[in-house]
Formats: C-alpha cells, sequence, structure tokens
C-alpha cells in the first residue's frame, strides 16, 4: 500500500528513488505481481495499490509500472480530484500537502490499464459517521467515478483503513472486494471487505522488503505489535 512517491520524509510518503528499487527487486524475483482481485487466491503473489491518487503517480509510478508491466490499483477520492489531499481532518502533522490527479490523468492510466478503485467521495473515517452518510460517500463515490472515466468501478479502499460491520455490508452491496490497512498478509481466508494490506513505509529498506515479499513475515508481525501497543497507549 502506496500513498505518495515523494521526498518530503512524510509518514504517507515514499522515496520515488526507493520505489524505483523495490520495482528492480519486484522484477529481478520470482513473486507474481497480480491484479488486486487475484492476489488474496495466487499464493506468493503480490499485488501493488495507491491511496489517494496523488498526481506524482503518473511521473514516478507509472513509467516503471508500464516499464515492468505490473499491474496496480489506484485508489481515487471523487471529491477531490485535481485538488490537494486538505479533506478534514487534515492537514495533519506528519501529513504531507500533495496535488491529486485531475480526471484527464484518471482516465489517461486508467486507459493504460490502471485499476481506478473507489476512496469515497471526502476521505471521511467512515466508523465514525452515521450510517446514511457513509452508504452515501460508497454510492457516490463509485457513481461519480464510473461516469467520469467510463468504466465499472468494482474495489473500494476505506479511508485511514477504518469501517465497521455496516460500512462493510454496506462495500458488499457495491463493489466485488475492497481494503483495509491491518497490517497483515492476504490469503484465501482474508475478507475480501477486509483485505489486508502491508504499508510501504515499513518496507522502505531493499533488505526488508525483500523478505517481506519472499514470504517472511515475522518483521511484519513485529510492526503489528508495535501499533498494536502504540494504540493501546493512546486509548
Amino acid at each position: 500500500m502506496y500513498h505518495s512517491l515523494d521526498d518530503s520524509g512524510s509518514v504517507i510518503s515514499t522515496p520515488p528513488a526507493t520505489f524505483r528499487v523495490q520495482m528492480e527487486i519486484l522484477r529481478e524475483s520470482d513473486v507474481p505481481v497480480v491484479p488486486l482481485d487475484r492476489a488474496s487466491q495466487t499464493p506468493g503473489a503480490v499485488a501493488i495499490t495507491f491511496d489517494d491518487a496523488f498526481r506524482n503517480f503518473t511521473t514516478s509510478a507509472m513509467p516503471l509500472l508500464q516499464k515492468y508491466d505490473f499491474p496496480a490499483t489506484v485508489f481515487a477520492v471523487s471529491g477531490y480530484a485535481s485538488k490537494w489531499n486538505q479533506w478534514p481532518p487534515q492537514p495533519q502533522p506528519g501529513i504531507v500537502s500533495q496535488r491529486l490527479m485531475g480526471w484527464g490523468e484518471l482516465r489517461d492510466i486508467a486507459d493504460c490499464g490502471i485499476e481506478i478503485g473507489s476512496h469515497t467521495v471526502n476521505h471521511p473515517d467512515l466508523s465514525r459517521v452515521p450510517i446514511q452518510e457513509a452508504a452515501r460517500e460508497l454510492t457516490d463515490s463509485g457513481a461519480r467515478l464510473s461516469d467520469e472515466l467510463g468504466r465499472a468501478i468494482t474495489s473500494f479502499a476505506y479511508p485511514y483503513g477504518k469501517s465497521s460491520a455496516a460500512v462493510r455490508e454496506l462495500a458488499k452491496q457495491q463493489y466485488r472486494i475492497a481494503c483495509g490497512t491491518q497490517l497483515a498478509t492476504a490469503g484465501p481466508h482474508s475478507d475480501p471487505f477486509d483485505l489486508p494490506r502491508i504499508d510501504a513505509y515499513y518496507l522502505q529498506r531493499p533488505a526488508i522488503f525483500r523478505r517481506v515479499i519472499s514470504g517472511a513475515t515475522g518483521y511484519i508481525g513485529f510492526r503489528r505489535l508495535l501499533r498494536s501497543v502504540r494504540s493501546a497507549v493512546r486509548g
């Protein structure tokens, strides 16, 4: 799971040079890179996703994905096309402010084979809003993306990875697959409407990236434990 490809050092940023090395490692490995909807059913495979649809995807990710013929999914916030990622409650400390792709750029990458998924209209925490508002966020975002791009929108990502049983039920009614941010690998027994993903923030060292894509899960388990401890401390 990537967000922005830039050199700011933000918690949602991966340096473009780091991303380039990671894609080279994937290319040199025997690890299959597959579309998102095949990831949990393809043992040992990797799927590449990008949340928020930052404009730097077009310059820092797209050329490499095309060079290596890697599929990827970009989850776009329909109400913020061509705008900045300043949805409430952002800007937050540690979150870089960057321009998002406009409709023309989203059409261009979709025409090149990149899957566009929905990431709501306004990027709210769906676990904290009234269920009627959550329903509108899921429905309206998918409809707008479909209208603008001229194709079906079948995948969804929960902003901040947050959902509830009721929100996941809404996702089931409108999409074929939905992603959260649980720090784990996906497999045949994963919930297809709360697929775990590994945040690229934890994979920036090439040696760690190599270990994780090869199937070593000890490091991810350690990071997951640290995350749960921090969450418990914050209350």
